[in-house]
């Protein structure tokens, strides 16, 4: 059997410490895995909300679009042929979208990731620094 009392002194005995340090760890990865699925949930809920929003809006400003577009045709059509009137009316159309396009991927590009692995890196730092002292 093994001793598990503190050594005289009050200091506890390297298996103690090696038990509470495992412990300590088991208890740190399993917070970290929790942080990063409440992390991963609050974005998801903020992305599916944006999302929705963003496809209303996408569809009533796709028929207000189309009525501006049309009232556009009509005016060029007044002063052009109907066929150059329209092709400059789907040439500028496309060209918004185009820009559009880039402009959303960048911003996606920048959307910020969860930090698990800074943490867990930051926790594994603190327990080397507590085992070396």
């Amino acid at each position: 059997m093994t001793d598990t009392s503190p050594r005289p002194g009050g200091e506890p005995s390297l298996g103690q410490l090696i038990g509470k340090m495992t412990e300590t760890m088991s208890a740190l990865v399993r917070d970290e895995i929790q942080l990063a699925q409440a992390q991963l949930t609050e974005k998801g809920k903020a992305l599916g909300t944006g999302g929705a929003l963003f496809a209303v809006a996408g569809l009533f400003g796709l028929f207000g679009l189309g009525w501006l577009l049309h009232a556009a045709f009509l005016a060029l059509a007044g002063v052009l042929p109907g066929w150059a009137a329209a092709l400059i009316v789907a040439g500028s159309v496309l060209l918004i979208a185009a820009i559009a396009a880039l402009f959303g991927k960048a911003k996606m590009d920048k959307a910020p990731a969860p930090e698990t692995k800074e943490n867990i890196q930051k926790d594994i730092d603190a327990i080397k620094a507590g085992v070396g002292s």
